[in-house]
């Protein structure tokens, strides 16, 4: 018996300067379906590279364009039997404007401090500490 094909997907730790000049800020999605909060992310469209994934998804749930910074570490998890791959990337946000909808209700931009108890999952916490690490404003 073959293990099934994982379902892909990829998705950022997305940041931007905080208004205040000092540090940053990190995008957290409410998703109501779930009503968790986490990172922007999404499953690959047919012949959609993850890199083409991750830039796509901030944009349809954040509504920000952004540019991709270093690459984080590929989340694996289950999801309905299925096994799941979510790469990441850190990536500062670029212009654009948020616009709930019913897959993303809200869009919050916490200090880090703030934004680590905030994540519902343990590994969306990890993944902030990777891309904390990573992340030169």
């Amino acid at each position: 018996m073959t293990a099934p094909t994982p379902v892909l997907a990829a998705g950022c730790v997305l940041w931007r300067p905080s208004p205040s000049g000092r540090g940053i800020e990190i995008a957290l999605v409410h998703r109501p379906k779930y009503d968790d909060w986490s990172h922007p992310k999404g499953k690959l469209k047919r012949g959609e590279t993850a890199e083409e994934c991750a830039l796509r998804e901030v944009l349809e749930e954040t509504g920000r364009r952004c540019a991709l910074g270093p690459r984080l570490s590929t989340v694996r998890y289950t999801v309905a039997d299925r096994p799941k791959e979510v790469a990441y990337w850190s990536a500062r946000a670029l212009d654009g404007t948020f616009t709930p909808n019913h897959e993303i209700d809200t869009l919050l931009w916490l200090p880090p401090p703030l934004a680590r108890p905030h994540l519902t999952r343990p590994r969306d916490r990890t993944l902030l500490d990777e891309a904390l690490a990573t992340t030169r404003p």
